[in-house]
């Protein structure tokens, strides 16, 4: 399939949906489509922990799928979360943190993409921007980095909870970040590379190895991208108990 068919697909599906439909036209937010695919299969989910939400992508497609679960979202730059805010300003049960995940609470410096969905608290590579263009570093902020424990109640860390990570490499220091209450989680669902894309990033071997460790084995690989030479770059990747 290339670029143009998916991306009609994509805008076909969220079409039929009257809720991505209008924060495609109120907020130029396109729902994750693709994810929603994998969603509806997995059952009841009480809680979804969203990490990496940028303007509500997945959190939309959570929201069609669970349409009574608890959203909690974490994004750390500011002009995606107060569009987050938007697109979710009548959802009593979705709520936004402004800060990253990661091992210990403070403060760290995020380098910015060119595409803020790309944004990066690992350097951004030439590999990264030459895959995806348009994707190259602009600048760097300083963001609030927090545990999850610290920030999502023990109310809403549920047998049918479903954590979501989406941190462009940063995966392992991320769940790192939610060690104590993972396993809260009946499934995991990440965002993986097969090569480095950000400087220093751990790869899909070393994060399906890390989730194993932990009782959460490999359930479904989904969304995979490849080169011009036909090697896999990335996918997501869905763990369960």
């Amino acid at each position: 399939m290339n670029n143009w068919t998916a991306k009609a697909r994509k805008l076909a599906g969220i079409l039929v949906v009257p809720a991505w439909r209008a924060a495609l036209r109120r907020h130029r937010v396109a729902a994750g489509v693709e994810h929603a695919r994998v969603l509806r299969n997995l059952g009841p989910v009480a809680t979804v922990v969203d990490i990496g939400a940028n303007r509500g992508q997945f959190a939309l497609a959570a929201r069609h799928c669970f349409p009574q679960a608890r959203i909690v979202s974490f994004e750390p730059l500011a002009g995606p979360a107060a569009l987050y805010r938007a697109v979710f300003a009548g959802d009593d049960r979705a709520r936004l943190v402004e800060a990253a995940v990661g091992p210990e609470p403070g403060e760290a410096t995020i380098h910015v993409s060119a595409r803020d969905d790309s944004s990066s608290l690992l350097p951004i590579t030439a590999r990264q921007n030459a895959l995806f263009p348009g994707t190259a570093e602009v600048g760097t902020a300083t963001i609030r980095v927090a545990r999850l424990a610290d920030e999502v109640p023990a109310a809403d860390r549920v047998a049918s909870a479903l954590l979501k990570l989406d941190v462009q490499g940063f995966e392992l220091p991320a769940l790192a970040g939610c060690e104590g209450v993972l396993e809260h989680f009946a499934w995991v669902y990440v965002e993986c590379s097969f090569m480095e894309l950000y400087a220093g990033q751990s790869l899909a071997d070393e994060v399906i190895a890390w989730l194993r460790e932990r009782g959460l084995r490999l359930a479904g690989v989904y969304n995979m991208s490849y080169d011009s030479d036909g090697r896999a770059v990335q996918a997501d990747f869905l763990f369960g108990r």
